[in-house]
């Protein structure tokens, strides 16, 4: 009945109809009773019924064509049907439509039987009206708890779309950040491998006639770069690949591999002053160490490739109470001067003018390191140096276990 309406209100309406011939029949063979010929009577019973097929479909519409049928059905006194549609077609309109039509419904019928009842008044009209009125209150009883089993039951449904609909956005969301982290990985390994090995070829090409011996040591730099930044990406994909945690990981740098970095800087080109505080890296958490390594990584990468030939850099770590402060510096391929633009940009009505302020880009690895600052909740300024050239300047709060 619930998987198909239609055939459930499909049999109602057969049983009223046979209920109503049969009665008829009934009233045939009994002579002192006058009944309508066939022809009259049987059009109008299948016509009192078959709106009730679509009373779901088409609710009003369905409940007033059974209210106007019902008029001369009852005044021939065709039999049950009439009455019982009109009792079924009030608990319709008040589940299907709303409490509202369900009374402009309700005192439509109750109009149309009283003005019946005073044309035509029966012996008993007492009885029939107390038994109405009872009738009546029923269904509208019946239909005020179908109807708010039917809201509730809509409105669990509509909580549960809408907890569908948050779990599926909160998965976007873990996979888009986790997407973003694999690619900050990535691109971390990916550029600084990279740039060593292009700067570490630029020169061997230059000494390969030369000073073949110089040629061979940035040969071999650059197959030991390219190795290590193949291991890196096998373990990332293994990690993408990978459903459980039965094969052995390699462990991620962290802020105690800071000179094992700046000795490949150095061999790639970049002279680098690296200086680490007393205790400045004890007891860091995980994250926070593998953040400051990939902070120093992405700024020594850029100045390989950005800052020209002859650049020096320099590395600062150092602890301050719960904050470790990391600054790495380079002097711009030895140009000493402030970056300070030298054109200015007139403002408008008359106002006093100055330097235009300076736009600087953000690459993705720019964007890593903003991101790594802001996971832990610290700071990442990036910019040209007070004394020229640029710095990049991280403060990562360290949350030690009590």
């Amino acid at each position: 009945m619930r998987a198909h309406p239609m055939a459930g209100d499909s049999f109602i309406a057969v049983v009223l109809l046979l209920t109503d011939l049969l009665l008829y029949v009934a009233a045939v063979e009994t002579p002192e009773v006058p009944m309508p010929p066939w022809y009259v009577t049987v059009p109008l019973d299948i016509a009192m019924v078959v709106p009730l097929v679509f009373r779901r479909k088409a609710t009003l519409w369905s409940a007033y064509v059974m209210l106007v049928i019902g008029i001369p059905h009852s005044a021939l006194e065709l039999g049950v049907a009439s009455g019982l549609a009109m009792m079924i077609g009030i608990y319709s309109v008040l589940v299907y439509v709303g409490r509202r039509q369900g009374l402009l419904y309700l005192l439509a019928t109750l109009v149309t039987s009283a003005i019946q009842l005073w044309v035509d008044p029966p012996e008993d009209v007492w009885v029939l009206a107390v038994i109405g009125v009872f009738a009546i209150a029923l269904c509208w009883t019946l239909g005020e708890f179908a109807g708010a089993r039917r809201a509730y039951h809509e409105e669990v449904e509509a909580r549960l779309h809408l907890l569908e609909t948050e779990r599926d956005q909160a998965t976007r969301i873990a996979v888009g950040e986790e997407r973003g982290r694999i690619a900050r990985e990535l691109h971390d390994v990916v550029a600084h491998a990279v740039s060593v090995m292009v700067v570490q070829a630029d020169g061997a090409s230059y000494a390969v006639d030369g000073n073949p011996e110089m040629a061979k040591r940035a040969l071999q730099t650059i197959s030991e770069t390219g190795r290590g930044a193949l291991a890196e990406l096998r373990r990332l994909l293994d990690v993408l690949r990978s459903d459980g945690d039965d094969e052995p990981r390699v462990p991620q740098p962290d802020a105690s591999a800071l000179t094992d970095l700046a000795d490949r800087i150095r061999l790639a080109g970049v002279p680098v002053t690296l200086a680490i505080g007393a205790n400045a890296l004890d007891g860091l958490p995980a994250g926070v160490s593998l953040g400051v390594y990939r902070i120093v990584q992405e700024s020594l990468t850029n100045t390989l490739k950005h800052a020209g030939h002859g650049a020096r850099a320099e590395v600062r770590v150092r602890r301050e109470a719960d904050v470790i402060d990391v600054l790495v510096t380079d002097d711009g391929a030895g140009h000493a001067k402030q970056l300070v633009p030298s054109a200015t940009k007139a403002a408008p009505h008359g106002a006093p003018t100055g330097p235009r302020r300076l736009t600087v880009p953000g690459g993705n690895g720019l964007i890593g390191m903003k991101e790594r600052a802001n996971v832990f909740g610290g700071t990442l300024e990036v910019g040209p140096a007070p004394g020229g050239g640029w710095q990049v300047h991280a403060r990562l709060p360290v949350r030690l276990a009590t």
